[in-house]
This record gives C-alpha cells, structure tokens and sequence, in this order.
C-alpha cells in the first residue's frame, strides 16, 4: 500500500505480527493497483462488458465505495483510476493527454450482480481512497478473533481504537495539523473508534509551482484546488471513515461539509486561506469534542 503499519496492543498473545502481515498481505493481492496480478489488476483489465467473479473483502470494499459514491454525488469514486493514472499518481506513471476523457462519473459504469461486477465503460477501479481504511478494520478483526479487547491500528495515518491503554487511559490520538498551518490541537479518544485523515500533504506533485494534489475530482477530470487542507473524518469503521475524509475533500468546504452534516458525521475541515488556516467542524463533531 505504499505505507506503513503499526500497531499498540494490550497483552499481545504470540504470532499477532505475523498474523496483522497475513491480513495485509491479503488486502493488497486483492486491492493494489501496484500489484500486476491483484484482483483489482485484473478485474481492470478485463474486457468491457465482461463479469468477473470478486473475492468476498473486495467486493465489500467496491458495494461500500458505490454507496458512498451515491450518497456523496460522485465526489467520491471508486472507479476514478484512470484518472489517477492519468495525472501520474498510479503505477504506470503520468500516461496523458491530461484532459477528461473518462466518463464523468465513472463509478456510473460499474455493475454488480451478486459476486460479480464488470465495467461498462473503460473505466478502472482504484481503492487508493477506501483500502487502508479497509485495512485497518480488517487488523482490528483479527485482534479480536484473537481475543485481543485493548489495542491502537495505524495504516498510513488511519486509526481505529479498541479497549483502553494499560494505564487504563484511553487511546488519545491528536489530529495531524498540515504543515505550513497553524491550528489549535483537536485530541479525540479514540474508544471503539476510528479516524481517517485526508490531506493535499500526503500525495503530491510540484509541477511550476502549483501543487498537485492526489485527490482527483471526477467531475472536472483534474485534481482538486479547493484550498482543503486536510480533512478528518471519525466514525465506527476506518472504511467508512477513509471514503469520506475523501469524499469531503474532493467536494470543498461548503459542499463537503453540508455532505458530512446531512450524513451526521464527526468530520473536522481545515482550509488554507490567505490570512491562514480556517477550519469546519460538523455539529457531530462539535457535540463528541465538548
């Protein structure tokens, strides 16, 4: 996934990194682009129009990516890889003309049925927005098959929180500030809780001094210049988290922000602004931190 993991546990039984390595290793056969012959390589690669049977953690992933996608009028997409590819951001590098030749809402263009799903138009699925999330709820699983009630997962900045610490405190996490940007520390417990964090600081390019974030808008084909710094999003799951600290960066402050309050998530926005940083926060928000 091009990042790292870790993880605090209360107590570890024996063999708990070897098996937080096997679920990794399972999401990425399924779920990296990076990876020639993952299932998601593979399902790109298919013919248009053809159905192709996915296991059972991508197609949770994809049925969750469209939802969220629906919901969030696109501003999401899980099928934006093109695109990706396109601005340079995937594994083939910048593959240009850099112009929208995808069709606007590709996640339009997926169809499941049952276990399968096939694309309808050449569109390329591409979890970079919703995997670690995935990732993270799937350690968190692990753990407690294991019979693990007390421990902290990080993937690449992606949080979920279980149980307490061995001082009996819980686990405290403080919001990463985006560099160059001076806000108030927002320290959030993370108590059977998980938080994903969406910024124009991880994934970037410079090119004459314009920087290119890796967030793409599908609907305009270009990556977002909202001026969003960073978006972070608490919820139940790390998945769902992860798709929509996406979902409300790629939709801006005011269009995001309506987004995560009509979905009554606990989402916090930091803009970049002239003057400085401005930040959001939706009343779900507002009511856990008081």
């Amino acid at each position: 996934m091009g990042t790292s993991w870790s993880a605090r546990i209360v107590d570890a039984p024996s063999g708990c990194a070897a098996v937080i390595g096997d679920v990794l290793a399972r999401v990425i056969a399924q779920m990296s682009n990076w990876e020639a012959q993952s299932d998601i390589s593979r399902f790109n690669a298919q013919p248009v129009g053809t159905w192709t049977a996915l296991p059972c953690d991508m197609m949770t992933v994809l049925r969750t990516g469209l939802d969220v996608a629906r919901l969030s009028g696109g501003a999401f997409d899980p099928a934006v890889g093109r695109l990706v590819e396109r601005w340079g951001f995937g594994p083939s590098g910048i593959t240009g003309p850099l112009t929208l030749q995808s069709p606007v809402s590709p996640w339009t263009k997926i169809e499941i049925n049952g276990g399968k799903a096939r694309r309808l138009a050449d569109v390329a699925l591409d979890f970079s927005g919703i995997a670690k999330g995935f990732a993270v709820d799937a350690v968190a699983q692990a753990l407690r098959d294991l019979g693990v009630p007390n421990f902290l997962v990080e993937i690449g900045g992606e949080l979920r929180g279980e149980g307490v610490r061995p001082d009996l405190q819980p686990w405290w996490v403080d919001v990463e500030a985006p560099p160059g940007l001076t806000i108030p520390v927002l320290r959030i417990a993370l108590c059977n809780l998980a938080a994903a964090t969406s910024g124009d600081y991880r994934r970037f390019r410079n090119e004459g001094g314009r920087l290119m974030s890796h967030s793409i808008d599908p609907a305009t084909g270009s990556p977002v210049g909202n001026d969003v710094a960073s978006v972070t999003v608490l919820h139940e799951t790390a998945m769902l988290a992860d798709a929509w600290a996406t979902a409300i960066t790629v939709a801006g402050p005011e269009r995001g922000m309506t987004l995560a309050t009509r979905e009554n998530l606990a989402a916090h926005l930091v803009l970049r602004t002239p003057q400085g940083a401005k930040e959001y926060m939706t009343p779900a928000l507002v009511a856990m931190v008081e």
